[in-house]
């Protein structure tokens, strides 16, 4: 791949993002962007897919003002723009976007299509669309919608203005403000964590997630037939009686719940 440097250690894949000069979304970065998620999709051993980029200033720029010319070739390369948003999305995997710069337009899009997304002091938020006489195409109006509510959405759409990461954490565009210092501390520690589950447990909440975000009632039963299911494993049993035995229950976990799982995760390593 010409535009993505990719590389996977432990269960977490690293997508590092450098399409010269700012990270255009342009049709060959979107088509490798493509390739590369659908590759995961019968993948059991990557946990989390974790995009950087490349670029000092940018995260990722915009969509490729090129493509937006109304011809066949201009309307399929946006098209498969609009399928990556929805690939990211659908992916088992965790999809995390650390962001150290501007992500306007389709950037801004990307980010919002992640799972998590972690913003430091030198990143901006936009969707500035209208300046150019379109409509974001990347599901910025209906995440902004669903994410700012009415007013603030209207509000953001119409004047395109930058959103700080600290602001973006506010109106939930992103998951959470963190200074560029401690960043990669604050992501291994998040990482080491993920790491350490199933790919079905990354699946089962993100399906209960989804569901409960449609609706609130289904989504309850979803979770009550996940969590009667898992109760029935062996493996269930196995893991709460070594919790019982290192302290599970009693006074130790008031002070020391970390203890009493990492107690537990070396018993049942032995």
């Amino acid at each position: 791949m010409s535009t993505l440097k990719i590389s996977n250690t432990d269960g977490i894949a690293t997508v590092v993002i450098n399409n010269p000069p700012v990270n255009i979304l342009t049709i060959d970065l979107i088509n490798e962007l493509n390739q590369f998620i659908l590759s995961l999709k019968d993948d059991r051993d990557t946990k989390a897919v974790v995009f950087r980029s490349f670029h000092k200033a940018f995260f990722i720029a915009h969509l490729d003002l090129n493509v937006i010319n109304g011809t066949p070739g201009g309307q399929a390369a946006s098209i498969e723009f609009s399928h990556m948003i929805e690939n990211i999305k659908a992916m088992k995997q965790v999809s995390i976007a650390v962001v150290d710069g501007v992500a306007r337009g389709g950037g801004n899009e990307f980010v919002m299509a992640c799972d998590l997304a972690y913003g430091t002091e030198n990143a901006a938020f936009a969707q500035p669309e209208l300046y150019i006489n379109i409509p974001t195409g990347g599901q910025g109006a209906v995440q902004f919608a669903r994410r700012l509510g009415k007013g603030k959405a209207l509000q953001a759409l119409l004047t395109g203005m930058d959103f700080t990461a600290q602001q973006a954490e506010a109106l939930s565009i992103i998951t959470q403000f963190v200074p560029k210092a401690e960043i990669e501390a604050f992501l291994a520690q998040v990482l080491s964590i993920i790491a350490k589950w199933e790919i079905r447990d990354i699946e089962m909440y993100k399906e209960i997630i989804a569901t409960s975000i449609k609706d609130e009632a289904a989504g309850s039963e979803l979770e009550l037939r996940y969590f009667l299911e898992r109760a029935k494993e062996e493996k269930t049993q196995t893991i709460i009686a070594a919790f019982l035995k290192h302290g599970g229950q009693t006074e130790r976990e008031a002070k020391d719940m970390q203890g009493i799982f990492a107690d537990t995760a070396a018993e049942l390593t032995k």
